[in-house]
């Protein structure tokens, strides 16, 4: 398959890249896009929930009744979780919530991603481009050029570029990374896919 590359300004260039089938063609494999999501979504989490048992309850220990004779339950001190509060029983306690992925699976669900944008034809191959100052209003207009300022986009670049980075800051349903951080969810999360042309050949020798 064979791509267009655009300008930022939304024109076809001269130029046309092909697409290496194994990155962008493959039979893609839904329970390792499946199983990577979950592990970038469980990374994420903070895991600092947290609840107080019995024993971080401020309280006295002395027991509220005799043991026998009452005709009701027994019971212990105040901190007891039946009472209004005691403590919490089997609460939630901070913890990791990440989990191991080996890594040809993650290459797997990321090319599987990728094949799942360019048969839908939501994949974009743009010419590098830089800004030369930190300016919203002109990636708002370059969004523009291509119709999808009311759409998620993900723009991927080769580095790190700060004007491009900061001036889609503000923008809401705007994500720029640079190749190294492309991953599943972010893929599969955006309604079009942007990549600078330079980022092709660093996406080959990632995932290839």
């Amino acid at each position: 398959m064979e791509l267009e590359v655009y300008k930022i300004n939304g024109e076809k260039s001269t130029k046309k890249i092909k697409l290496n089938k194994a990155i962008f063609g493959i039979e893609p494999n839904d329970h390792a896009i499946w199983l990577d999501t979950k592990q970038i979504m469980a990374n994420r989490r903070q895991g600092t929930h947290s609840s107080k048992e019995r024993n971080a309850i401020k309280g006295s220990r002395r027991k509220l009744k005799k043991q026998k004779g009452t005709g009701t339950a027994r019971v212990g001190d105040i901190k007891n979780p039946i009472f209004r509060g005691g403590g919490r029983a089997f609460g939630p306690e901070p913890r990791d919530h990440g989990f191991k992925l080996n890594k040809k699976v993650k290459q797997l669900a990321r090319r599987s991603a990728l094949t799942y944008k360019a048969k839908d034809q939501e994949l974009v191959i743009l010419e590098d481009f830089s800004f030369e100052e930190i300016r919203t209003k002109s990636f708002i207009e370059f969004l523009e050029h291509f119709d999808l300022t009311d759409k998620k986009t993900l723009l991927v670049l080769p580095e790190t570029n700060n004007n491009i980075v900061l001036s889609a800051r503000n923008i809401q349903k705007a994500k720029v990374i640079n190749v190294n951080s492309l991953n599943t969810y972010d893929i599969l999360n955006a309604n079009k896919l942007l990549i600078a042309e330079s980022s092709m050949k660093e996406i080959e020798k990632i995932l290839a």
